[in-house]
């Protein structure tokens, strides 16, 4: 018989929970688990944003990521992440300068995808409801297989953009995007198929 007041989703990690797509309050018991990640997050993120080559800034977002970029991965400073554990980057991937991933329910990209400068992949949001309004809700973002990403496009929690698709200059992507096709526009909407 369950206890009141016990909650069998707080016995789980906060972690996996968050991947999930469970609603984490800010007064959650396993909270400063998070917050923990983000204080080393903001510690490495001086040193990559001070880089003064491709070669230390792989490394140093190696270290933030926790698994090694391949060396055929470049990334241009200045790079931002509030998380950055739940970032996976494929090979041959460029990223511009001033990029920003918010990556607590996770960002994959796959191999030879270009992002344009001051792109936002953005995984967390928050409730409608104002009584819930501190709380994040994390869906990941999946960028497959030779994307274009245009620059200061934001994509929001959930989306997949599918291979070879292209992401205009500014636009705002809420719904996924179909692999071979152009997308633009505030929200973003099919522009064309890629011939």
């Amino acid at each position: 018989m369950q206890q009141q007041g016990h909650s069998p989703s707080k016995e789980k990690d906060i972690f996996d929970r968050v991947k999930a797509g469970e609603l984490i309050a800010q007064d959650d018991p396993q909270y400063h688990k998070i917050h923990e990640f983000v204080l080393r997050t903001i510690r490495l993120s001086v040193d990559l944003n001070t880089s003064t080559d491709v070669d230390q800034v792989r490394k140093r977002l190696s270290d933030i990521i926790g698994t090694p970029l391949d060396q055929s991965t470049t990334v241009f400073p200045p790079f931002y992440t509030n998380f950055g554990r739940f970032i996976s980057i494929g090979k041959h991937v460029f990223i511009n300068h001033a990029c920003s991933f918010l990556d607590l329910g996770g960002i994959l990209i796959e191999d030879h995808v270009l992002l344009g400068p001051k792109v936002n992949l953005i995984t967390e949001n928050h409730p409608n409801n104002p009584a819930n309004r501190r709380s994040l809700v994390c869906k990941p973002i999946l960028i497959r297989r030779n994307a274009w990403i245009g620059a200061g496009a934001t994509i929001l929690p959930g989306v997949t953009v599918g291979e070879n698709a292209i992401i205009a200059a500014g636009a705002v992507v809420s719904k996924d995007v179909p692999a071979n096709t152009i997308v633009g526009g505030v929200p973003a909407r099919f522009i064309k198929a890629i011939e």
